[in-house]
């Protein structure tokens, strides 16, 4: 798309404002409820969007990435939707990037954003759990928190951030813990980096390692399993030697075990080239070697299996697929955040 097609300005007077990009992609917070459709769907514009910011926010650029639900979205959409991102941090005059996005996956294209743009400015991803027809909608507040938080000197070096409910949020931690409630988006194991005041952000703690994968693209090839008592190995076999899976991220249960049925399937995956990246099906928390009994965390270790400590499973698939678009992906699991 050409950008002089897609892009509102709203003008400041201010020289010492922060020049902020709104990248807009659908969601609920650009759905109103429209009747022949029986429901809520992406309709708002950039323009509507600018109308709501306060005029001495930022100087406030906004341009028209997509329109769409984010459970449509596709590997090329998130890949595409990163590249954009960087392009845009990338400009001298750009003093942060806010991106509103629909809830389904924003998690996965804000921790997509975190380790494909290197990039010191802030990064911020935003929405809503209302549409703009609901009573309580909530998106220009959530908006105009993204905003404030993609201006701050603070939000810098912090890495890709999700900002809702005033909340920050780093994206290698938060995750959608509730399909309906406003506060759905929680950082279960450390909790948020700070917090949108009406007149200040507040970071309260940065991260203290980032990760950098110099991705030239998205491996599609790879596929989420999650693991519950009883569950036949044999998806993983398919998936291995039917599909051609090129990698396969296992939820274990609690800190990294399987059945010790799935241990031969497991390593014949591993032999015949398939990345195999564990998990916890938990939600929160490391993998660990604690056992010593079959099917535990260093039986896994043992027939070459990585591990995504801490990351959910959706996050480990889209670590391992922009990894395999490098040249040595396992290097980013041998030393994995």
């Amino acid at each position: 798309m050409k950008d002089e097609n897609f892009i509102f300005h709203l003008h400041l007077s201010s020289f010492d404002m922060k020049h902020i990009t709104i990248l807009t992609t659908g969601g609920t917070i650009a759905m109103t409820r429209v009747d022949a459709a029986g429901g809520a769907i992406p309709i708002l514009s950039g323009a509507d969007f600018l109308a709501n910011v306060p005029r001495d926010l930022a100087d406030v650029r906004v341009e028209e990435f997509g329109n769409l639900p984010s459970a449509h979205f596709t590997i090329d959409h998130i890949w595409n939707l990163s590249r954009r991102v960087a392009a845009l941090v990338a400009r001298d005059e750009v003093d942060g990037i806010v991106v509103t996005h629909g809830t389904d996956t924003l998690d996965e294209s804000a921790y997509l954003c975190d380790i494909t743009i290197d990039t010191r400015k802030p990064i911020v991803f935003t929405g809503a759990m209302r549409a703009a027809s609901d009573p309580g909608y909530e998106g220009v507040a959530n908006l105009i928190a993204a905003i404030q938080t993609a201006a701050s000197d603070d939000a810098r070096d912090c890495g890709a951030l999700v900002v809702f409910n005033d909340e920050i949020h780093c994206a290698r931690d938060v995750m959608k813990t509730h399909p309906t409630a406003l506060e759905t988006f929680l950082s279960p194991e450390w909790g948020p980096l700070g917090r949108a005041y009406a007149d200040r952000v507040v970071i309260a703690r940065k991260p203290t390692r980032r990760e950098f994968i110099p991705a030239t693209r998205l491996e599609p090839n790879v596929t989420l399993l999650k693991l519950a008592v009883g569950m036949s190995e044999g998806l993983l076999e398919y998936l291995v030697d039917t599909v051609g899976a090129r990698g396969v991220v296992l939820e274990t249960l609690g800190g990294g075990r399987v059945p010790p049925s799935w241990l031969s399937t497991i390593e014949r995956a591993v032999k015949a080239g398939t990345a195999i990246v564990i998990t916890s099906r938990v939600g929160a928390g490391r993998t660990i070697d604690r056992y010593g009994y079959a099917g535990a965390h260093r039986d896994l270790a043992r027939i070459g299996c990585w591990f995504a400590d801490g990351l959910s499973g959706q996050k480990a698939r889209i670590k391992l697929m922009a990894a395999l678009g490098t040249e040595n992906a396992r290097a980013y699991f041998d030393n994995s955040l």
